[in-house]
């Protein structure tokens, strides 16, 4: 049996500021959009995909209160974008006006990496594994 991850969530306070990010400044498409009850949720790319959502989304007031102030002090994990040009993405995200975090930079082992702040706060780090490695 093989198990593979299908998508994951990231809590947002603004699902259209969210988008972006994540679809402007990272190039993700946008695969799905849905409205109910009140909440919203976004899918981008995938599988595997990423669901945007604010954090009252399908949760009880008490959870969704716990999420956003979590996400208010940026407490939440990070995601992580693999690309095989990561100059490229890192200028395209920079010019987007995202809040640079770490510039790329050399890793062990040849990975090479850059990190950005989404507009929720949310660390979001890109890698570029060896063997892909392009220098600007």
């Amino acid at each position: 049996m093989t198990v593979s991850l299908h998508h994951c969530h990231v809590a947002v306070h603004d699902v259209d500021e969210a988008l972006a990010f994540y679809r402007d400044a990272l190039g993700l498409e946008v695969r799905d959009d849905v409205t109910a009850d009140g909440c919203r949720w976004v899918t981008l790319g995938g599988p595997p995909g990423i669901v945007l959502s604010e954090p009252h989304a399908a949760r009880s007031q008490e959870d969704g209160d716990t999420l956003q102030e979590l996400l208010a002090r940026g407490a939440l994990p990070m995601v992580v974008f693999r690309t095989g040009d990561l100059g490229a993405t890192f200028e395209r995200v920079r010019a987007s006006g995202a809040e640079v975090l770490q510039e790329p930079i050399d890793r062990p082992r040849g990975l090479r990496d850059c990190a950005f702040r989404d507009p929720s706060g949310t660390t979001v780090r890109i890698v570029q594994e060896p063997g892909q490695v392009k220098r600007r």
